[in-house]
């Protein structure tokens, strides 16, 4: 007798609905893990932690990492190893250098915008903040090499020399970003520091952080050395004393600063004499946002004596 073969009936779950018809299941998105930029690298935080933002929707939009102490170090011996090189490069090459990285952020402008609309701007908020943070880094570019010349000086005396004072990098500075601002605050504090052939340790807003952690993907392609820009993700009030008491950092710039953290700042800063910089600024996308000021902010006056030597005469002269 022969046999009548029938195909089997096809099994719901296999096609991804369930025996009920109900539809499927809604796909998990693998979420982003931005780490931390120390020395041209993206380690993890040592200390395992992470927080996650939420976007406009209220939803977590990645894996921050959540800096430590430990991590504040690890990027100031990396800032200070890049120091001595950064500060000697001329300063038409540290322009150079600067508008690259401009040229590199408007390639990227895209998702700089999509990054900011997570965060809750508009579109519209989102391109002009982008179109304002490139506009910026490119003004500071071409500050590189015209500070000296406006602000440095010749002194007038009364003996036979020339007095010079010329203006010259502290060293490393530790940054704390605007919180408000996700990119063009960023951008802000860090572009004078680094314009002025200063080293920078920045702790990036905790509520917009990812388009600063995307900022440094685009050191990290740049021509900028390993170790001139560190940025660490985390929160404020875990960070800024770390930076306030490190021995080895020479001035900080602190955007938004409370009464109370004014306060801490000035007693840990007096154990090593740095410098103290708070911005005036409350709209970074307006003209007080940028000034060749800021460059000195993070600078030392140099003066240097030189006798003029004296002709058979004995009558000195330029």
């Amino acid at each position: 007798m022969s046999k009548t073969l029938t195909k089997p009936a096809a099994r719901p779950e296999l096609n991804g609905h369930a025996g009920n018809g109900a539809a499927k299941k809604e796909r998990l998105p693998v979420m982003k893990t931005y780490k931390i930029f120390i020395g041209g690298k993206f380690p993890r935080t040592e200390s395992g932690r992470y927080y996650q933002p939420k976007g406009a929707d209220g939803r977590p939009l990645a894996n921050v990492c959540r800096s430590s102490r430990k991590d504040v170090r690890d990027a100031v011996i990396a800032a200070r190893g890049a120091s001595g090189g950064w500060a000697s490069r001329s300063a038409f090459n540290r322009g150079q250098i600067l508008y690259r990285i401009g040229e590199m952020l408007e390639g990227r402008s895209a998702q700089f915008v999509h990054e900011l609309m997570l965060h809750g701007a508009s579109q519209k908020q989102a391109e002009a903040e982008v179109a304002a943070a490139i506009d910026r880094w490119v003004h500071y570019a071409g500050w590189c090499d015209k500070y000296l010349a406006l602000f440095s000086s010749v002194n007038p005396t009364n003996t036979s020399h020339f007095n010079f004072s010329v203006y010259e990098p502290t060293g490393v500075v530790g940054v704390m970003a605007p919180a408000g601002s996700g990119l063009l605050g960023l951008v802000s504090v860090v572009a004078p520091v680094i314009a002025g052939g200063n080293t920078a340790v920045v702790v990036a807003g905790e509520r917009q952080p990812l388009p600063a952690v995307t900022f440094t993907e685009v050191l990290a392609t740049s021509d900028l050395p390993g170790g001139v820009v560190n940025l660490l993700t985390g929160f404020r009030s875990e960070l800024l004393k770390p930076l306030a008491s490190h021995m080895d950092i020479n001035a900080l710039v602190v955007a938004e600063a409370t009464r109370e953290e004014r306060t801490m700042l000035d007693q840990e800063a007096t154990c090593n004499l740095k410098r103290v910089v708070h911005p005036a600024v409350t709209d970074w996308m307006s003209e007080a946002g940028q000034s060749p000021y800021f460059i000195l902010d993070t600078q030392e006056v140099k003066t240097t004596w030189h006798p003029i030597e004296r002709g058979q005469g004995g009558g000195g002269g330029y």
